[in-house]
């Protein structure tokens, strides 16, 4: 009998798959299915169910029909929501929907599913429930009730465990969307709804406290499921912050602001947590929330621009709990492993070490930085002493993460070192320790020279740090023009402080084109045969006119600090296909110049503008090539007096990357093809916004250069 029984129910699993196979294949091809919506309705509810009558023999073939239920309800709401169906397809399933969920309520027997210990079904379950809450909100405009109920219970109460991860990862699924499609007042009542249950949840994983911290820490972490739970948790974080920066001058509410309020305990789960992806993720989510790019990647609605109430309070708050952190030595704690590649850990033998985790090191000295310029703006210091006590601090935590300098070694290559290869967090760097130095220069009451060897023994020349992006482009002022039209760094903000204080400083810039030359600015990120930390093995060397970057990680091309092999492999940082963002210093676009703009004139990338100006373009690397040399010649030819010291030439090099003349010389030619091509655009009404003031500082850098040659020849 019992073989007769589980004969029966495998036929009538068999038929249950069919029918539901067959169902899904009509969606996907966009027909109806042949039975009839509300028989299409019950077999999902069975299936849902998991068939629980069925014998245990059964049990793979049920998870099987389980899962094929809740794929089939979350594709054709998924395509109801986009409206990507037929009018007839669409009738057929709003009729599934509603049996679905008003007459056998289905939205509980998902839910049900957060509990099972099928981590597949569990998601799935959380994946369907996320598409069809989602589905009613924009329909309707109203919350699941069911689903509402069961995030607050769990919020408030359940461990760490499939119920409490299923719940956080449906909640942030449906943000996301709501951020996504800009659907601001229906994000302002979910979030409302659920803002006390939120914070009830946060409280818990992040009470005020360090004792209360650490204990909790202790207590969470002997959950088995901890890890994943944490994560979910730092995504929802993010989520909430990124809601934070599009509600405008509008009501934030609690548990949006999180993330800043419980800094400090976010602070300690760095240094507590026994897991190392938890530390990484945690610092990634403050570095992100300090820079105001919490969910950039996905948060297509963007920001209003307007701030609401509490956003300078929590931004010092976050700061403030970075910089008390600091100085109760929380660098100390903070463990640098070696860099994670697919497939584990890679180690490196011989005497090169391991490579370090350079995302790591990349947030811990970002989040620094940006505390430290964040301070010096907002609380006024006075004192230069406690801002580079701040540095000396990163300097050490550096160095005990393996970052290894010779005696001798210029400390301004420090950021390139480091942020080399992300243009984003290395302009961020750039700006940050832009504005150390002017406080430290306002602060100190030293001379200009005084100020400047301060500055290049705490690595924050500016001038230095300018000459060294310089040298990792080759001098290429194309690529300083991507830079400008591009809205994802913030290079335009910080060339335009650059240029001001360049111009009144040419002193200073001189000096530094002297000194970053130097042979022994040499630099080198690896770990020592007794460090535990990693990374890639990058390498700033220093000659005389000459900064090479090599990577053990490409062995072909010049690794360029900036991102990419840019002019060895013949490629600008990137196309951009629009241009339509600025946010400079009287660099708004234009409405006092009639005609189209760039992005009117069909989202013309950067490398539509340039072939536009000068017709079928050389390889980059021959164009540059040449045009630096004939022009570097031309205008030395006409001097009629030997040139400074520090920019003396030589004869052009055989070998490609190597540099034709001085480092000033070569960086004023480069901001003058800068000035000549971004002045042609703006001719052709082809810049993305006004560059006028951009234009006049790059004239005001040729005139400094100018007199300082009429100056030492009149003095020759």
């Amino acid at each position: 009998m019992e073989r007769i029984a589980s004969s029966r129910d495998r036929s009538t699993m068999r038929e249950r798959f069919d029918c539901l196979t067959d169902a899904y294949r009509c969606f996907q091809t966009g027909s109806c299915p042949s039975q009839r919506a509300v028989d299409v309705a019950g077999l999902i509810l069975s299936g849902v169910c998991g068939a629980r009558s069925l014998s245990e023999c059964c049990h793979d073939s049920s998870v099987e029909l389980t899962c094929l239920s809740l794929t089939l309800v979350e594709r054709f709401t998924s395509r109801l929501t986009s409206r990507s169906l037929s009018p007839a397809v669409t009738l057929y399933c709003v009729e599934i929907l509603v049996v679905l969920f008003q007459d056998l309520d289905l939205m509980s027997h998902l839910i049900h599913q957060f509990q099972t210990e099928d981590q597949i079904i569990s998601h799935l379950a959380a994946k369907t429930v996320s598409t069809c809450v989602f589905y009613q909100l924009h329909q309707s405009g109203t919350i699941s009730p069911v689903w509402q109920q069961k995030c607050v219970q769990v919020f408030h109460s359940s461990p760490s465990g499939p119920e409490l991860d299923a719940c956080l990862w449906s909640l942030t699924e449906v943000l996301k969307r709501l951020l996504k499609g800009a659907h601001q007042d229906i994000l302002g009542k979910l979030l409302a709804a659920l803002d006390s249950s939120l914070c009830a949840l946060c409280s818990k994983f992040l009470p005020d406290g360090r004792k209360e911290e650490t204990q909790c820490l202790v207590g969470v972490t002997s959950s088995r499921r901890w890890g994943t739970t944490w994560c979910l948790l730092l995504d929802l974080l993010e989520v909430l912050t990124a809601s934070s920066l599009t509600c405008g001058a509008g009501v934030c509410l609690k548990s949006q602001r999180m993330t800043h309020t419980h800094s400090s305990a976010l602070l300690t789960t760095v240094s507590c947590s026994s897991q190392y992806f938890v530390k990484k993720r945690v610092l990634l989510l403050l570095k992100r929330a300090l820079l105001q790019k919490a969910g950039e990647d996905w948060a297509l609605g963007g920001s209003t621009g307007l701030r609401y109430k509490h956003f300078h309070s929590d931004m010092n708050m976050l700061a403030q709990s970075v910089l008390t952190a600091v100085t109760t030595d929380w660098l100390q704690s903070v463990q640098v492993e070696s860099a994670s590649f697919f497939g584990g850990t890679r180690h490196v033998g011989g005497e090169e070490g391991q490579k370090p985790d350079c995302v790591m090191l990349r947030s811990v000295s970002l989040l620094l930085l940006k505390s430290m310029e964040l301070h010096i703006q907002t609380a006024g210091v006075d004192s230069a002493t406690e801002v580079y006590g701040y540095l000396q601090s990163l300097w050490g935590f550096l160095r005990r993460c393996s970052v290894q300098l010779t005696e001798a070694s210029h400390r301004c290559c420090w950021v390139s070192l480091l942020f080399g290869d992300q243009d984003d967090d290395m302009m961020e760097a750039a700006k940050a320790l832009f504005s150390i130095f002017l406080h430290h220069r306002r602060c100190s009451g030293l001379d200009e020279l005084a100020v400047l060897e301060a500055a290049c023994a705490s690595g924050c020349n500016p001038h230095c740090h300018f000459l060294l992006l310089l040298q990792s482009i080759s001098f290429d002022h194309s690529i300083l023009l991507d830079f400008l039209i591009s809205t994802e760094t913030c290079f335009l903000e910080y060339f335009v402080r650059y240029l001001k204080y360049l111009s009144a400083d040419w002193r200073g810039f001189t000096a530094a084109c002297g000194t970053i030359s130097l042979p022994d600015c040499h630099l080198s990120l690896q770990q020592s045969p007794t460090a535990s930390a990693g990374g890639d093995m990058l390498k700033v060397k220093g000659e005389p006119d000459q900064v090479e970057v090599s990577s053990c990680v490409q062995p072909t091309g010049v690794i360029s600090p900036v991102g990419t092999t840019r002019l060895a492999a013949g490629f600008h940082l990137v196309e951009y296909d629009s241009s339509d963002q600025s946010d400079p210093e009287n660099m708004e676009v234009s409405q006092e110049e009639p005609g189209p703009s760039a992005c009117e004139k069909g989202r013309l990338s950067t490398l539509d503008v340039k072939q536009e100006l000068s017709g079928p373009p050389l390889p980059i690397r021959q164009r540059q090539y040449e045009s630096s040399v004939y022009k570097l010649n031309s205008t030395l030819e006409r001097q009629e007096g030997p040139p400074l010291q520090s920019e003396q030439t030589s004869s052009c090099p055989t070998v490609p990357g190597q540099l034709t003349c001085g480092t000033s010389a070569r960086a004023v030619l480069c901001l003058s093809e800068l000035r000549e091509v971004v002045t042609r655009l703006q001719t052709k009404k082809l810049f993305p916004y006004n560059p006028s003031s951009l234009v006049k500082l790059l004239a005001q850098v040729q005139n400094c250069s100018e007199q300082s040659h009429l100056l030492h020849f009149n003095k020759w």
